[in-house]
């Protein structure tokens, strides 16, 4: 019986591209789109895909009866969060003011309004939106991916004061951040892989190959 990926609808996300992202780099592997909890309970894989905002991703997880699923594949199974699936897996977040899952330390903030220039003085927009480098640490997930290589991004907020052990990418934008991180079984960025063309979809395959 082939491995399943489960990828988490939860009402939002864009799980069209990511599910047809993960299709081409699966292989033998069956990706599933899923709400139900016990889908996800039985997948070997887990991704979770964000885009929204966070208020409604945690509202949405609750009422699905998907949190406790979540939070399970989260702590035994390869798990991949992207974007607002980054996020959530933090203790609090300022948008909407409401708790994260706490899985690891750490907030989530807006980008700070006075810092948005970059190094010529010139104004930056937030959201911060489109291209930019990601400056690798160590992780089985950037293989064959080099250095400072780029990824897309759509996001007004981002993780902060997490712990170095964790990081495992950090972005430039007005300031620096950390845009990627692992732990155990558990990768999660903030850009969108099924966005980021060659590089993105490396990524992707190496998460369906992972073994941790």
């Amino acid at each position: 019986m082939a491995e399943v990926i489960a990828v988490i609808d939860y009402g939002m996300g864009n799980l069209r591209s990511v599910s047809k992202a993960l299709e081409h780099v699966a292989g033998e592997k069956q990706v599933v789109v899923t709400a139900d909890p016990a889908v996800v309970a039985a997948a070997e894989r887990v991704v979770f895909p964000g885009q929204g905002a966070m208020p409604d991703c945690m509202r949405e997880l609750e009422a699905r009866g998907l949190r406790a699923a979540v939070i399970e594949a989260a702590k035994a199974k390869p798990f991949l969060g992207i974007c607002v699936g980054e996020q959530m897996l933090f203790e609090h977040s300022e948008e909407g003011d409401v708790p994260g899952l706490g899985i690891f330390p750490g907030v989530v903030k807006r980008f700070p309004d006075a810092k948005m220039v970059d190094r010529h003085g010139v104004r930056l927009k937030v959201p911060h939106m489109g291209w930019n480098e990601v400056q690798q640490m160590p992780h089985a997930l950037w293989a064959d991916i080099a250095d400072r290589s780029r990824f897309y991004f759509v996001h007004s907020y981002c993780v902060q004061h997490v712990d170095p052990q964790l990081t495992t990418g950090i972005c430039d934008y007005g300031i620096p951040f950390t845009c990627a991180v692992g732990r155990d079984n558990i990768f999660a960025v903030q850009f969108h892989p099924e966005k980021s063309a060659r590089d993105g979809l490396q990524l992707l395959k190496n998460f369906v190959a992972w073994r941790p």
